[in-house]
């Protein structure tokens, strides 16, 4: 029975490989990030790959292992991101420790184009993990592949996800045409070149057989949801910088949205490429997108997964600046006011101190929302809050129940939205 280590196995492509492995009577063992919730069953190794730069850190975990596939990636540097780390360091002291232990076969996921162009950070450190792995005595695979679709909600195919449910479609300037390969043809390459007596030393772009349009790719999806075309609006390239530079502060705060600024270097470049050489060594015809959609069922729950996938940040934006707001008109245009609502509950002396204190728990509760690493925090800390002020009111002021703008009314739909936000805030 082969056992197979593989990296990044959280991931679009590493989840479905690892599936796919097993099902083939394979022993699987995962490179997750440390902290990862667990979510199957079998062997697991929680280590950071960025942060794994020496052979020492790897050699523990390859005894046995017939096969390393290597399916980790980042889009962007960022809190806990760091594509030297991710594509070059990590990995060449995982090449280097394979050589060492004995395991020949090595496959790796770079990105189509890279040995041409290096546009960002990302493509440069892949082709740098590429030129790593070659200049090693090992059976190794590199496999190039252009914007990969599949059934899972990562990253691109997220995104395709959310703007087909627009239905006015906001075109980026500068958008290169793609040549999108479908998960499966991903996996079903992967199983089969992970066996000894397989092809070895090449370098293969995984790309599907139609070249298409970012809106052509968004006009498949529509008609795979039943929705008919939508409109189309050219986004001006100042706006559409301004977006690009909004994600990247969205990612400096530890959200992960694919329209960072290395997306929009990457994609002026597009992502094809000759597949001539793949389609031969794995002997099948790739998919083409609306062949491979026409054939999956489409659910209730993908259609709300693409209403979804825009509103997200609307929903974390939106409550994260609405504490902020509220906080900090407390402290300025509000101060009086409150002071006078405090005044009524016979606070007295404590009047000022109570309403500094629910500014700054306001503004700090907005503060973690914004936050990924303290944003579930934030959320409960907020629905908590929103309690306190319910009860105290009640017990305090009841009259405030019957206020014309309804100040205690609100605060359950607020505590719903934050419900909401709490079942949306996982990525993967």
């Amino acid at each position: 029975m082969m056992r197979v280590l593989v990296v990044g196995a959280t991931g679009l492509i590493g989840s479905a490989v690892c599936a796919r492995l097993l099902e083939r009577g394979m022993t699987v063992v995962r490179v997750v990030r440390p902290g990862t919730s667990r979510s199957w069953t079998g062997e697991a190794v929680e280590l950071d790959l960025a942060r794994a730069v020496w052979p020492a850190d790897w050699l523990p975990h390859l005894s046995d292992i017939a096969a390393v596939v290597n399916c980790a990636g980042t889009l962007q540097d960022g809190p806990g991101e760091d594509t030297t780390g991710v594509h070059v360091r990590g990995p060449s002291a995982l090449f280097e420790a394979c050589e060492k232990a004995g395991v020949r076969r090595v496959i790796h996921f770079s990105a189509m184009g890279v040995e041409k162009q290096q546009p960002s950070p990302f493509s440069r450190t892949k082709f740098e993990g590429d030129q790593a792995l070659m200049a090693r005595d090992l059976d190794w695979i590199i496999l190039r592949p252009s914007v990969v679709l599949g059934p899972g909600a990562f990253g691109a195919s997220a995104l395709f996800r959310g703007l087909a449910a627009l239905p006015v479609l906001p075109l980026m300037p500068d958008t290169g045409r793609l040549q999108v390969v479908r998960l499966e043809d991903v996996v079903r390459t992967v199983e089969m070149l992970v066996h000894p007596s397989a092809p070895k030393r090449l370098v293969l772009e995984v790309a599907g057989p139609e070249t298409l349009s970012f809106e052509e790719i968004v006009g498949a999806y529509r008609r795979w949801f039943g929705w008919p075309p939508a409109r189309t609006l050219s986004i001006p390239a100042p706006l559409a910088h301004l977006l690009y530079k909004l994600s990247d502060l969205a990612g400096a705060l530890g959200w992960r949205p694919p329209t960072r600024s290395t997306a929009q270097k990457e994609i002026t470049r597009g992502a094809t490429g000759d597949n001539r050489a793949w389609a031969e060594a794995i002997q099948v015809e790739p998919t083409a997108l609306s062949a491979a959609l026409a054939h999956t069922p489409v659910s209730v729950q993908e259609r709300w997964f693409a209403k979804l996938y825009l509103l997200k940040p609307v929903v974390f934006v939106v409550l994260s600046l609405f504490w902020i707001s509220t906080g900090t008109i407390s402290l300025t245009a509000g101060y009086q006011i409150g002071i006078d609502l405090m005044e009524r509950t016979g606070a007295g002396v404590l009047a000022g101190p109570s309403v500094i204190a629910g500014a700054v728990a306001d503004i700090v509760i907005g503060l973690a929302i914004a936050v990924r690493r303290t944003s579930r925090t934030g959320l409960y800390a907020a629905i908590g809050l929103s309690l306190f002020y319910a009860v105290a009111g009640t017990i305090l002021l009841p009259e405030l129940w019957n206020e014309p703008l309804g100040p205690l009314m609100k605060i359950w739909p607020i505590i719903v939205l934050h419900l909401a936000a709490l079942a949306i805030i996982k990525e993967r």
